[in-house]
């Protein structure tokens, strides 16, 4: 019973401290292959700046705009990204795993049980 109890009551402080949080870091492989592809753009715009010619379009251009777009672009969505699909399963297996636990009330008898 005592251990129902702590389940459920660990199961509603999960909740309430998911409801006061409003960003939701939830890292995942998704997370994580975003966060790697901004990673590759910042390397690319690094590589792309690194002839030192005033004249070149690539250096002067192209390269500041892959960094903006890797380092305020991309790896924020892969940081801040939450997968809808999974939070939702990962939720629905705890409440599952509380019900699925046998309730054990030997303190006290059932009322259809007959004692001599």
């Amino acid at each position: 019973m005592a251990k129902t109890t702590q389940n459920v009551q660990s199961l509603r402080s999960k909740r309430q401290k998911k409801e006061l949080s409003h960003l939701h870091f939830a890292m995942n492989s998704k997370n994580y292959m975003i966060i790697g592809a901004g990673i590759a753009v910042i390397i690319l715009g690094y590589i792309l700046m690194s002839p030192n010619s005033v004249d070149g379009f690539l250096p002067t251009v192209i390269a500041p705009m892959l960094l903006i777009f890797g380092y305020c672009i991309v790896v924020p969505i892969g940081i801040l990204y939450k997968d809808k699909g999974v939070n939702e399963e990962d939720e629905k297996v705890e409440v599952k795993d509380v019900k699925a636990q046998p309730k054990t009330n030997v303190s006290k008898p059932s009322s259809n049980v007959k004692t001599a």
